[in-house]
Formats: C-alpha cells, sequence, structure tokens
C-alpha cells in the first residue's frame, strides 16, 4: 500500500532531497511525500526482466539504457519509477565520461508495475506528471489482470493485452516485446 507522509507544514522540493532516503523510495509530487510500496515477488520479477531486456537491446549498440529504482528530479518534483529508461544520449555523464548520480531531467520511458493495494490513480498521476515534462512514453503493468496501459504525450492511454505489441521508445527499433511475453516471465 503507498502511503502519503505529510509533514505539518509543505516543504520544497530542496528540503525533500535533503530527508533522509527511505526503503522504499519516497516521492516528491505537487509538494507531498508520498513512499513507494515494498516490491512483491511479480513486480520484482517483472521489474528486473524487462529492465534486462531492455538493456540487452539497446546498451550494445548504445541507443538506450534503463534503470531500475532511480531518481529522477524535474518540473519541481523528484520520482522514483519502477524502471526508467533514457535514450543514451541523454544519460546525464561527468566531464569524465563516467555516469552521473543525480538525474536532473525526465526519462524517455517511465515504467510502473502496480502493486497489490496501490493506488493506479495515484501512479497514472506519476506518469502524467513525467510526460508533462518531456517523457515520451509511460506504461502501467498491472500483473492482476495482465494489462499495460500505454500513456503517450497528447494521446488518450491505451490497453494492451496478450498477444498486442507493446510500443516502446522509437531508438529501439524494430525490437518488440507483447503483453504475453512480458506476463510470461512470471512463470518460473
Amino acid at each position: 500500500m503507498v502511503s502519503s507522509v505529510e509533514s505539518p507544514t509543505k516543504i520544497s522540493l530542496e528540503e525533500f532531497l535533503q530527508l533522509p532516503e527511505t526503503q522504499p523510495a519516497s516521492e516528491y509530487i505537487n509538494g507531498q511525500i508520498y513512499q513507494k510500496p515494498m516490491p512483491q515477488g511479480e513486480h520484482s520479477i517483472l521489474q528486473s526482466e524487462l529492465a534486462s531486456s531492455i538493456n540487452q537491446m539497446g546498451k550494445p549498440q548504445k541507443l538506450a539504457y534503463a534503470f531500475p529504482e532511480l531518481r529522477c528530479t524535474f518540473g519541481g518534483g523528484a520520482v522514483v519509477p519502477d524502471v526508467t529508461v533514457f535514450e543514451w544520449s541523454r544519460i546525464p555523464r561527468k566531464a569524465n565520461g563516467r555516469i552521473e548520480n543525480r538525474f536532473n531531467i525526465a526519462p524517455d520511458w517511465t515504467i510502473e508495475i502496480l502493486s497489490p493495494e496501490q493506488s493506479a490513480n495515484r501512479v497514472i498521476r506519476k506518469i502524467i506528471f513525467c510526460l508533462k515534462h518531456g517523457t515520451q512514453l509511460g506504461w502501467l503493468i498491472d500483473p492482476e489482470d495482465e494489462s499495460v496501459m500505454i500513456f503517450q504525450p497528447n494521446q488518450t492511454p491505451d490497453v494492451k493485452y496478450n498477444d498486442e505489441i507493446l510500443p516502446v521508445l522509437s531508438v529501439l527499433g524494430d525490437w518488440q516485446l507483447s503483453g504475453a511475453d512480458l506476463f510470461s516471465w512470471l512463470v518460473v
């Protein structure tokens, strides 16, 4: 269950970023602090398999990279999507070429996996927040009914099931993943 950690006075984003980290991570959206739910089995397997599959496709050719549980700070908020994907050219780097620790930009693709008792509307608001700040693609994966809700800028959300092909970042070329492929990872 996602809980809202409310402080007696509203704090700024800068004050939020100075707070100690929580486990699971806390997020800051529209002046409110929310703690993410503790990942469970289905969530964990989908998160790791999806990030791994995206990286197998995107990393060798330096197209894109998927990060699990990466804090992204932008647009006056700080979110920690289950998986964020950045096009290779947009990955923040230090002068020496190493990856930055802080990502102060919106991801190109944000992926959320709905956990039991988690508010779908709160997660949808987070995806919409990302889209409003430059994210190209959002997925809301619901393991319970084996669906993926697709979010793209200036479009009505769409829901994909079973053998329907899921949209991915265009930089990943002809890589395809269906809903059936995604949910087959839950059988171990």
